[in-house]
């Protein structure tokens, strides 16, 4: 089999992260629209808190009860759950008539995200000529920080240049989506044990023995990382709105991918400093990055707000990368993908 792919090449492992980046693009595609859902809806700022933290609980849901799935049934089919997920969230955008839409749209983009994550970095890993590699680790990684800076721009680039700002973005979304489940469907499982559904149980938290010593670090790490770009995704269009004047919906979603990129260009930089000090350096410049962004807050500066998307995205980029390296390759196969969830 590892023959086969070798000879395959690298092609599946990129069209698998393709595949990532579409998914992971819907659950930052409404992040530049929701001041036009407060204008239609009427909602407050901290309404839109609410809907973020739906997202969260869908997420966490999926992580506790099927994170372990993909071990179990094998990466495809729960990678097709995710789309449909996906899918079904775009709708509700598409369709949206009142607020509870977007609840139910965020809730369910959750749902695609937990079924994602961890089944899709652990599928590119797996296509890669060579498991576990450091560049099928890359592709994984900016296959899904790439994907969550593409939402935003893309959204605010239709949003603000095309017609029905609230509608193209999902039905865009929706048409690749489409192309991705047929794209996945041409691509070979790779979990060959499979067993069915029903014996996959509720995770209790717990790792295996040999994870342990690189876990926690890694985590502290990646939840700083991503609480980061959580402020940047709820708070930056707000901010540049109501404080900086800035209502190009295109403006707003490109300040939001920048930090996404700029954690791909991280990323890019653990082969150059290592994992091993890619980890503290990333850390330390998130939290350059949090006291500049602190400091555009504070004194209403719009390339204090870039600069810190791009000092802080680059952090999480470096810090991210690393701990992913160190924890899939001390996993198990059989568990991989519950350990990165």
């Amino acid at each position: 089999m590892n023959g086969d792919r070798d000879r395959r090449g690298w092609l599946p492992c990129y069209l698998s992260g393709a595949v990532f980046a579409v998914c992971m693009a819907g659950t930052t595609l409404p992040t530049p629209l929701y001041g036009l859902y407060q204008d239609k809806f009427g909602f407050s700022e901290l309404t839109v808190t609410i809907v973020y933290a739906v997202y969260a609980f869908g997420v966490i849901g999926v992580l506790l009860l099927a994170g372990n799935a993909s071990d179990a049934v094998g990466r495809r089919p729960v990678l097709l759950w995710g789309l449909g997920c996906a899918a079904a969230s775009a709708v509700c955008f598409l369709c949206a008539t009142s607020l509870g839409w977007l609840y139910v749209g965020r809730l369910l983009s959750g749902l695609s995200a937990g079924l994602f994550t961890g089944a899709a970095t652990a599928y590119v890993m797996e296509l890669a000529p060579g498991r576990g590699s450091s560049r099928a680790t890359l592709v994984a990684t900016a296959a899904n920080m790439g994907g969550l800076g593409c939402g935003p721009l893309l959204a605010g680039i239709l949003a603000q240049y095309a017609a029905w700002p609230l509608h193209l973005p999902f039905a865009v979304h929706l048409a690749l989506l489409a192309g991705s489940a047929l794209l996945l469907l041409g691509l070979e499982e790779t979990v060959r044990e499979r067993r069915p559904l029903s014996t996959v149980r509720p995770q209790r938290p717990g790792l295996p023995p040999e994870v342990r010593s690189v876990f926690k670090p890694a985590a502290l790490a990646s939840f700083a990382g991503f609480a980061l770009f959580g402020v940047f995704t709820s708070v930056s269009p707000a901010f540049l709105s109501e404080s900086l004047d800035v209502d190009n919906h295109a403006v707003s979603g490109l300040i939001v991918a920048l930090a996404f990129f700029a954690s791909i260009a991280g990323q890019a930089a653990v082969g150059r400093f290592g994992v091993r000090r890619s980890l503290p350096l990333g850390c330390a410049a998130l939290l350059i990055g949090l006291a500049l962004l602190a400091g555009a807050l504070r004194w209403q500066l719009l390339p204090l707000v870039v600069v810190s998307a791009l000092v802080g995205g680059a952090g999480q980029g470096l810090a991210f990368r690393a701990a992913l390296s160190g924890v899939a390759g001390a996993s198990p196969a059989d568990r991989r993908a519950a350990v990165i969830s």
